[in-house]
């Protein structure tokens, strides 16, 4: 059957190969076994459930949490002369009469649905009487309270899967650590679903981060060197929105806003537009983005501090779907710090979840104070490792440090002398001499390492903490409280059989003005060529009503402007151009190669 989806891959969707990691968990889906797979974005996770939809018979539900999101991979499906259709609130009668109509003729291949719509009892009898075969969950960790994006309505997707015989279930997501796959497993499977984990790491994204100075100027600096590109800048705050979108069009860029606050009609159009047109900035608030498909987003910047590193990694993940080179930048000042700590105390949550939410705010801060490659640091929190990416900020213009392995070893001698079971606040009580009510009701006055550190302020000492973590010599157990321990790396240090380098700017609490570095783009293509290709793009997309990227992804016209295919067979070698867009746009396009 792998063989056959490989002939599919390429006569349908025009892609020579599988990317890393889908032949696995399709030829895994195709064998008929429940699958949790954690993807970074940009893999090609919707291929994954997409494909197996096209061999053999039966219907492919596929849970969406967004009405834009159904609507344009719908448009994408149809496009490459898949039988899809998304079942939602906006549709038009007669649309709904006609997606009825094909699940009766059973020739319907994958429907769309939201998590809400599943929840009523004609769904379901609806989906058992169309013989659905497959269920499919994009943005998995939408079910877990231990997810960055908790969403309820999930819940339920559990007893659908019951209800409905317990019909073969994928899951997929770009962002779980432990905690949280573990919570996916139990709400949604009833068995153990085979667990494919591809790596967190997207090469082609240069991460950036940078203290707040002037933030206006620095994202407006970003934004000249990015101009006519289709970017996203996250804003804490619905009027920060207002205010830098507003700040953005008075220099020239095409900048829209996204928030809760917007009219709904207003949010739908700007996103729309978003999707549908080349070289707009959107201003958002987290509420923009889950879901979005939109392969060409060329650069993501966050004005304030995300919410976590999963929020964080899930956020930048909008940037550079399509693989080519995409630019990140993150800013960062002590007021964001404050903020978050206090949502994070006047919050309803629990005290377990409360501990948890700080021990995450700590982990995010650890990445913006990182000592070493922004990536190596980012990849271990998901527990990967990696050599120095020489693509990121740190890489590109090294950071100010100083031989920190004293201040290192009285940490880990701290850590290690109180049994690897205390949180950061305890630890630094012992190190600055400190006799709290727990330091003397412990013992712990009494340790060699009491008072080692009075040379330092407690401040000093969380930024040491954080670059210790980030550096890979001591982790944090979530599930105990917040304890420091040790790790292998960090045992050599102690033991005097390795050095650590910490950063000295972070320990001085003012940092150095840095620019974010830009990506390179491919360049081998007529440039010429190419902005006539892209007009073309737009106007057929105009002219039926779709994203641009869903006539061709900027990697296609890339390729058509570097090669010039001079035939429709010889169109038929550019990545994205299968045997349906070959005959619906292939002479279209070819025209304009010869002109």
């Amino acid at each position: 059957m792998l063989d056959h989806a490989r002939s599919l891959l390429r006569s349908v969707f025009g892609f020579d190969g599988f990317r890393p990691g889908q032949d696995a968990i399709i030829e895994t889906i195709l064998g008929g076994a429940d699958v949790l797979a954690i993807m970074p974005t940009g893999a090609g996770k919707s291929l994954c459930y997409q494909l197996p939809a096209l061999v053999g018979n039966g219907l492919t539900v596929v849970v969406s949490p967004l009405i834009a999101l159904m609507r344009d991979q719908v448009a994408q499906l149809t496009n490459y002369g898949i039988n899809a259709a998304a079942l939602n609130s906006a549709n038009a009668p007669a649309e709904t009469r006609r997606i009825f109509d094909s699940l009766r003729e059973g020739d319907l291949r994958l429907l769309y649905l939201a998590p809400e719509r599943l929840a009523r009892p004609d769904t379901v009898e609806l989906l058992r009487s169309a013989g659905a075969t497959r269920l499919a969950i994009d943005e998995a960790h939408c079910v877990s309270q231990w997810g960055h994006d908790f969403r309820p309505e999930y819940l339920a997707l559990g007893e659908l899967r019951r209800e409905l015989g317990g019909i073969q279930t994928v899951a997929f997501t770009a962002t779980a650590d432990a905690a949280t796959r573990a919570d996916i497993i139990a709400r949604l499977f009833d068995g153990d679903p085979r667990v494919f984990i591809g790596g967190f790491d997207r090469p082609n994204l240069l991460l950036s981060m940078a203290p707040k100075n002037s933030a206006r100027k620095q994202l407006l600096d970003f934004l000249s060197l990015r101009k006519g590109q289709s970017g996203v800048v996250y804003c804490a705050s619905r009027q920060g929105c207002e205010d830098l979108a507003e700040t953005f069009n008075a220099a020239g860029h095409h900048a829209l806003v996204y928030h809760a606050g917007l009219d709904k009609q207003v949010r739908e159009a700007n996103q729309d537009a978003f999707l549908r047109e080349d070289g707009i900035t959107m201003v958002a608030t987290i509420a923009f983005g889950m879901g979005i498909d939109k392969p060409d987003v060329r650069f993501v910047a966050h004005a304030d501090l995300p919410k976590s590193i999963e929020a964080y990694y899930q956020e930048i993940g909008r940037a550079g779907r399509d693989g080519l080179p995409a630019d990140t930048l993150t800013l960062y000042g002590l007021g964001d710090v404050r903020l978050r700590a206090l949502q994070i105390e006047e919050s309803q949550a629990s005290d377990e979840q409360k501990r948890v939410e700080r021990a995450k705010l700590n982990a995010l801060l650890a990445l913006c104070e990182a000592p070493r490659c922004r990536r190596q640091t980012l990849l271990a929190y998901f527990g990967e490792s990696s050599e120095p990416c020489g693509h990121c900020d740190l890489c590109i213009h090294g950071v100010a440090v100083y031989d920190g392995t004293i201040d290192a070893q009285k940490v880990l001698s701290a850590i290690y002398r109180t049994g690897q079971r205390f949180g950061a606040e305890h630890l630094i009580n012992i190190l600055v001499g400190t006799e709290s009510d727990a330091v003397l009701h412990h013992g712990h006055h009494a340790l060699p390492t009491f008072g080692v550190g009075k040379d330092r302020s407690r401040e000093q000492w969380r930024s040491i903490f954080r670059q210790l973590y980030a550096g890979g010599l001591m982790t944090q157990d979530l599930s105990e409280f917040g304890a420091w321990r040790l790790t292998e790396a960090g045992g050599q240090v102690l033991r005097g059989k390795s050095r650590i380098e910490i950063r000295l700017d972070a320990l001085r609490g003012r940092q150095k003005k840095a620019k974010a570095p830009a990506a390179q783009l491919p360049a081998d293509y007529d440039s010429d060529l190419l902005a006539a290709l892209k007009k073309l793009r737009r106007e057929l997309a105009a002219e039926q009503g779709i994203p641009a990227y869903a006539v061709f992804p900027d990697r296609t016209l890339m390729e058509l402007a570097a090669h010039r295919p001079s035939s429709l067979e010889q169109m038929r070698g550019i990545h994205g151009i299968g045997e349906a867009k070959l005959a619906r746009y292939g002479e279209i396009f070819l025209e304009a190669l010869l002109d």
